[in-house]
């Protein structure tokens, strides 16, 4: 348990921070399964309209560091692949 006031008050922020970025990772997860779903329904053209959308909330999380960069770029290199090798 934190012993002085400064270490109790970064527990406290601690615990919001997590919070605040557990937020955001459901947002980035939310967005991936969101193309997932238009590439499994088969439609090209929403899937492709859901990855440029998904594309920039990928890029804002991977900004505020709550992903590393290069996670970000393999799952829009995935999810862009999947949607190219479509019929």
């Amino acid at each position: 348990m934190a012993n002085t006031a400064q270490a109790r008050k970064r527990a406290r922020q601690a615990v919001e921070q997590r919070a605040h970025n557990m937020s955001l990772r459901s947002t980035l997860r939310t967005a991936i399964k969101r193309v997932i779903k238009a590439i499994e329904a088969g439609d090209k053209a929403a899937a492709a309209a859901s990855l440029q959308a998904s594309t920039s909330v990928i890029d804002r999380i991977a900004d505020k560091k709550i992903i590393h960069k290069n996670k970000a770029a393999r799952h829009k290199s995935r999810l862009a692949q999947a949607i190219k090798s479509m019929a």
